[in-house]
């Protein structure tokens, strides 16, 4: 399965260290979300999806 957070975050130009920087977390926290080793919070999902310009079904809901 592609990692739609990582889909989402390239196709808006941004590295790993940028995302984390506007979201308050780690390169390495990002990283580890995108490879499905770390379950994040509510609030760290929340702004991912802020930051991204998408809703939390977008990026982490595993439906279709």
């Amino acid at each position: 399965m592609v990692n739609k957070m990582k889909l989402t975050r390239v196709e808006r130009g941004l590295t790993q260290a940028q995302l984390a920087k506007q979201v308050n977390a780690t390169r390495q926290t990002i990283g580890l979300i995108e490879k499905g080793e770390y379950n994040p919070s509510l609030n760290l999902c929340i702004a991912i999806a802020k930051a991204l310009n998408k809703t939390l079904d977008d990026l982490f809901w595993e439906g279709d």
